[in-house]
């Protein structure tokens, strides 16, 4: 995994949230997250994580099961194994090969 810079906050792999999740900075998803999640920064979702929530980010990077809609400013980036389903609004999308991918895009200008 690329280094993203400096992490602020991280939900281990055996950790379960649910509710809403509000963080300033990178963050890490490593356990499972029900409801919904904003970053004014970079969230990393990891290969271990089960995620069923509406994102609102600047960068999203998936390598784990996301399920919802996604809104990123910059980009969203989905890298095998992830798993997908959902709605992804960005003005830059990348799907590595392998990934499965249930949704639909929008592509948005950043402006």
């Amino acid at each position: 995994m690329q280094n993203q810079g400096r992490i602020s906050a991280i939900i281990e792999e055996g950790c379960r949230f649910e509710g809403n999740l509000s963080f300033t900075g990178t963050v890490r998803i490593a356990g499972t997250v029900t409801g919904s999640i904003y970053s004014n920064d970079t969230l990393i979702i990891s290969e271990t994580a089960v995620i069923n929530s509406d994102i609102n980010a600047n960068i999203v990077i998936i390598s784990g099961m996301v399920t919802g809609d996604i809104k990123a400013t910059s980009r969203v980036e989905i890298k095998k194994p992830a798993r997908f389903e959902g709605s992804i609004t960005s003005p830059s999308l990348i799907v590595e090969e392998g990934v499965i991918f249930h949704g639909v895009t929008k592509m948005k200008d950043k402006h």
